[in-house]
């Protein structure tokens, strides 16, 4: 089992953006220290929900800060970039630091964001395919050219190739981040690996691993294939410990709703279509019943049930739940000290 912190680089009410940063970087540090597999990085525009707005970008620099630590996306947003521009970057984190990096993409939402870029609405609602398929072109071929829907280019070559790291992967891992079964199919067919959201418990998780396995054959792969790339789906969840369960909880309900009200609250859609918020504490109990917040014990008893219950055996925990850099730093120091051996 593979667990790992998923960092937003959240904006609790009352920090600064700089401040919020700065604790990114140091649950980073902090997850190598204490033995995590990896960590997870977001990616959003304009809202203080997540202040990172280049995953990719603070990936290159936790590389740097880490020896050991898998580095990974959750997610680079496709609509919003050029699949050549973060294939070349990809590939550079993927050579530089020896395999290590992890690019995880998704469509993201129907955001301003699009405006912003000058990639538009169709970008989101029908380009995705079409970047996805661009971007794996140029990470596994030496020359690549374009004459899509939104992408047409001559043939250049793709410099640096992946393949050139000595002794490793011949290009990074790739991850979807998948929330439909549109997406799932896509990624099955594709022959990448989910990453399932903290908004879903094991059921539905478990019904997405299974629907992506049943996409993965009609396209044609064996069942040994299958396997090995199903061992590659991540599961996003929230974990906070502490020596009662109730007290963990009451640290993510005291923190987190400010910190989703204000966040989610400040997404703006490029269309002007509705979209409905959820509750800021009810979500935050519902994540508190979803994942392992509790004792080291029960978050030790909660992943092993979510691995048996889907299958999935690697995680992205988020740990700044209580929005409190010190706080964060011992509850990554905890994961690694007394949730990770009971995992053996």
């Amino acid at each position: 089992m593979r667990v790992g912190t998923f960092v937003l680089a959240a904006q609790f009410p009352g920090q600064g953006q700089g401040e919020a940063l700065h604790r990114a970087v140091r649950t980073a540090e902090v997850a190598e220290e204490a033995g995590l597999d990896s960590v997870w990085l977001a990616e959003h525009h304009f809202v203080p929900y997540g202040v990172c707005p280049s995953a990719v970008t603070l990936a290159a620099l936790l590389l740097g800060r880490t020896r050991r630590l898998r580095v990974g996306t959750a997610v680079s947003v496709l609509p919003t970039v050029h699949p050549v521009a973060l294939g070349e970057q990809a590939a550079l984190l993927h050579l530089t630091s020896g395999g290590r990096f992890t690019l995880g993409v998704g469509r993201g939402g129907p955001w301003v964001d699009l405006e912003v870029f000058g990639a538009g609405l169709e970008a989101y609602e029908k380009g995705f395919p079409e970047s996805l398929d661009l971007l794996l072109r140029w990470l596994t071929e030496p020359r690549v050219g374009a004459a899509g829907e939104r992408f047409a280019f001559r043939e250049v070559p793709v410099v640096p190739r992946s393949d050139e790291l000595i002794g490793g992967a011949a290009s990074p891992e790739v991850v979807v981040a998948c929330t439909s079964p549109k997406s799932v199919r896509l990624a099955a067919e594709r022959g990448l690996p989910m990453l399932l959201g903290m908004h879903c418990g094991d059921e539905d998780k478990a019904e997405m691993v299974a629907a992506w396995a049943r996409c993965a054959r009609e396209a044609g792969r064996d069942p040994d294939e299958i396997a090995r790339l199903a061992a590659g789906h991540v599961s996003a969840g929230v974990a906070q410990l502490a020596d009662r369960r109730a007290d963990a909880a009451e640290a993510l309900v005291k923190a987190m709703p400010g910190w989703l009200r204000q966040g989610l609250d400040a997404h703006v859609t490029v269309d002007g279509r509705h979209r409905a918020m959820r509750d800021p504490v009810a979500y935050t109990e519902l994540l508190c019943g979803l994942h392992p917040v509790g004792t080291p014990r029960l978050a030790a008893d909660r992943l092993a049930a979510t691995a048996e219950r889907t299958g999935i055996t690697r995680f992205a925990l988020l740990a700044e739940g209580s929005g409190d850099l010190a706080a964060t730093e011992e509850n990554v120091r905890r994961l690694g000290a007394e949730v990770l051996p009971l995992l053996v």
